[in-house]
């Protein structure tokens, strides 16, 4: 409750206060929008659409797609939509982070990284509002060298487990990054919808990252090397997420595996940054990689065993023992569906979802929050590889508007 305590003064805030707005510009720079696609021919087609029919000069975006180990038809079918594809084959390193080092150094060897002002790295799966680009190319043209989205669902309500995902990334969007950035401190970075500015690209020599959550590492590593993550929340993008249980678990499972990859290199060092006066950011990365249901584990752990003991030893205190544990679950419960409540009353309005199943969804974040916890406790133990997750869902409130509406919207303009 200490570590985490900062992060209910960020609840208040974003409660009182609108994130930061970015100015508008005359400036128009290059973009390059990464795409890392593992069989995703049944989704690859909408975002290419998408993305060529943003309201942002379409010869100032280039889209490249990497064909990762692909059994399908993705190459052609992002070929057929516009985008420069390249196929990778590598069995031995598998995940995103190895295909966009692929991809950042074919872009280098084909234009160079000084043919783009920034680099956008978008999952196949995802479908952007169709002023994407042009709410980043507001953060660009303010200063900023690192930006990071709004992620919206495309399923929330298709069940619980969607449900689950969708409010945990639209909290982190409005109750945690939306703050960051009204403080001025570095926001988070969890998968996708982010902006990379030449720059830094450059500094690094393309993308280097490659563990299991290599955009978390990505962002360790630049606010370890003084950067900002800023964060744009009219830049709106919709993710889908998983609704299968065993995908749900595997997915996470990975995660945990991959958050204590990152615990494991970067705590002393973020430690010793915060404590030099190199920025509270340090110390809020610290609380993002070390997530609470590792903590949750040892809470869990630490019960049992005391139950055991006091069973052994005072079995008259019991019940009482057995009491404060069942009062310490029902306690995170409220905890949790309180914090889907917050996250349902101030994002209403972007939730694709009935109102009934919003309700239904407060109830039933806090039961899958508590997934995570067997979920933590066996990312301790065995190998975890990246595994594929299927795409075929398409946000119907978020279609990519046709070219003729498109021309439309710009003689209106």
């Amino acid at each position: 409750m200490l570590c985490y305590a900062y992060q209910v003064v960020f609840i208040i805030i974003s409660l009182i206060k609108k994130p930061r707005e970015y100015p508008e510009t005359d400036e128009r720079y290059r973009y390059a929008v990464l795409i890392s696609a593992r069989n995703e021919e049944n989704v690859i087609d909408q975002l290419c659409d998408c993305l060529r029919s943003q309201d942002y000069p379409e010869e100032l975006i280039d889209v490249y797609v990497v064909a990762d180990n692909c059994t399908d038809n993705t190459k052609d079918v992002a070929r057929e939509h516009g985008a420069i594809v390249f196929e990778r084959f590598d069995d031995k390193h598998k995940g995103k982070g190895y295909a966009l080092s692929y991809l950042f150094d074919k872009i280098n060897e084909t234009v160079g990284f000084d043919a783009y002002e920034g680099y956008l790295i978008i999952d196949a799966d995802n479908i952007l509002e169709p002023d994407y680009v042009s709410e980043m190319n507001k953060c660009v043209a303010a200063g900023e060298r690192l930006v990071v989205g709004y992620r919206d669902s495309k399923n929330y309500g298709d069940n619980w487990i969607s449900a689950g995902y969708s409010l945990w990334f639209l909290r982190e969007s409005r109750q945690l990054n939306g703050v960051r950035g009204i403080l001025g401190t570095s926001s988070e970075i969890k998968g996708t919808g982010f902006l990379i500015c030449k720059d830094i690209v450059k500094r690094q020599g393309g993308w280097i990252h490659h563990l299991l959550i290599e955009d978390v590492q990505f962002a360790i590593e630049n606010v370890l090397a003084g950067e900002k993550v800023a964060y744009c929340d009219t830049a709106i993008l919709y993710d889908e997420q998983p609704t299968d249980f065993m995908t749900s678990w595997w997915q996470r499972k990975r995660w945990c595996r991959g958050y204590l990859q990152v615990l494991k290199r970067y705590t002393l060092k973020l430690i010793g940054a915060f404590f030099k006066g190199k920025g509270f950011s340090n110390y809020d990365m610290l609380m993002a990689m070390s997530p609470a249901f590792f903590i949750s584990v040892a809470a869990v752990a630490t019960n049992i065993l005391g139950l055991i003991a006091t069973l052994i030893f005072d079995p008259d205190a019991f019940l009482a023992s057995l009491f404060g544990s069942l009062a310490l679950g029902v306690a995170s419960y409220l905890l949790f569906a309180l914090l889907a409540l917050l996250t349902v009353i101030t994002e209403r309005k972007r939730i694709n979802a009935t109102k009934g199943q919003m309700i239904a969804s407060i109830f039933t974040f806090p039961i899958f929050m508590a997934t995570y916890v067997p979920i933590a406790a066996a990312s301790f133990f065995g190998n975890t590889e990246w595994k594929q997750i299927k795409h075929n869902r398409m946000n119907e409130n978020a279609k990519a508007p046709a070219p003729e509406q498109r021309e439309e919207d710009k003689a209106e303009k």
